[in-house]
């Protein structure tokens, strides 16, 4: 696979991937709203790699399958980190994490640069979480996708 095919792969699932995570947040969160973010993440990433999977198919078998999806699933993976960056960069995460540290823990005697520290290690775990959620489910649905498509051999 070469690399503009990788990047092509990678985008696709990236795409792929933001479209049914809106869509399942939506549902999944009201129902349970402590794992709904969860459930909305694993569910959408391995939609999406079977999906790409499946499109990217011939793409993948040209050469080491295993690479092929490693690269592709690195490449996701980055690509996931930034994005949940970027979606903690909103100030409104900031009053969010305060609600969500504040019914977790006694929070009444912490100071300013123990809010600081928390907050930040929350956001560290969440970063953590979804990237080994983006290489395992990635990795087992582009294996997945191509296994449903019955390549043509020439």
């Amino acid at each position: 696979m070469k690399f503009g095919d990788v990047i092509t792969a990678a985008a696709s699932l990236a795409v792929a991937f933001v479209l049914l995570d809106f869509a399942l947040s939506m549902v999944v969160i009201p129902v349970n709203s402590s794992w709904g973010v969860d459930v909305a993440t694993i569910v959408s990433i391995l939609v999406a790699s079977v999906v790409v999977g499946f499109v990217f198919a011939a793409k993948i078998h040209e050469e080491s399958s295993r690479g092929a999806i490693g690269r592709i699933v690195v490449f996701f993976a980055l690509f996931l980190t930034f994005f949940t960056m970027a979606l903690f960069a909103n100030p409104y995460t900031g009053v969010s994490m305060q609600e969500v540290l504040e019914s977790m823990f006694q929070t009444s005697g912490w100071t300013t640069m123990e809010w600081i520290a928390y907050a930040q290690l929350v956001f560290v775990m969440i970063v953590a979480l979804n990237i080994v959620f983006a290489l395992v489910f990635g990795f087992i649905g582009l294996y997945i996708g191509p296994m449903v498509r019955k390549t043509k051999k020439s």
